[in-house]
């Protein structure tokens, strides 16, 4: 089941990059805060490294202006890979979720296998506002509904 407005984020154990790889709560990483988080099917893939987080690294200080704590980025990818990709795109104020066995996917209801496409088991592309621990915006699809844009909008 996928997740609505409404719901409780998971507290899902994910991983980070500070000086090497790092375990993160998610539960943790939201306490007490206003997030976005957006996710994506890869790092260093074709629409995710032209528009989708270049979207949220162009429009952080505007996102950030309207009471959000924290922006942070979430791909089955390996904490190595995402914070490589995350570092080349300029975008080291952007919290990364490394869901190595898409844990966290699978709790939100947005995994997809795109094995015929050679990356196996992968987060769709999404974005959703968290308050206090609570979804207050999901937007599951094109950048029109979980871009930086579609986000700003629904602050």
């Amino acid at each position: 089941m996928t997740i609505e407005v409404g719901d409780r984020l998971p507290d899902v154990t994910a991983k980070t990059f500070d000086d090497g790889p790092a375990n993160l709560s998610i539960g943790a990483l939201i306490e007490g805060k206003t997030a976005v988080i957006f996710g994506l099917p890869g790092a260093f893939t074709p629409t995710c490294s032209i528009r989708h987080l270049p979207g949220f690294v162009d429009h952080a200080e505007a996102i950030k202006a309207k009471g959000v704590d924290l922006i942070a980025v979430h791909s089955v990818n390996d904490p190595h890979v995402l914070n490589a990709w995350n570092k080349q795109q300029g975008s080291e104020e952007i919290e990364i979720i490394a869901d190595w066995n898409a844990d966290f996917a699978k709790a939100l209801g947005v995994d997809a296998d795109m094995s015929k496409t050679g990356l196996g088991i992968r987060a769709k592309r999404y974005a959703l506002i968290v308050k206090n621990g609570v979804v207050t915006y999901f937007g599951e699809g094109d950048l029109d509904v979980s871009g930086a844009e579609a986000i700003l909008e629904a602050l």
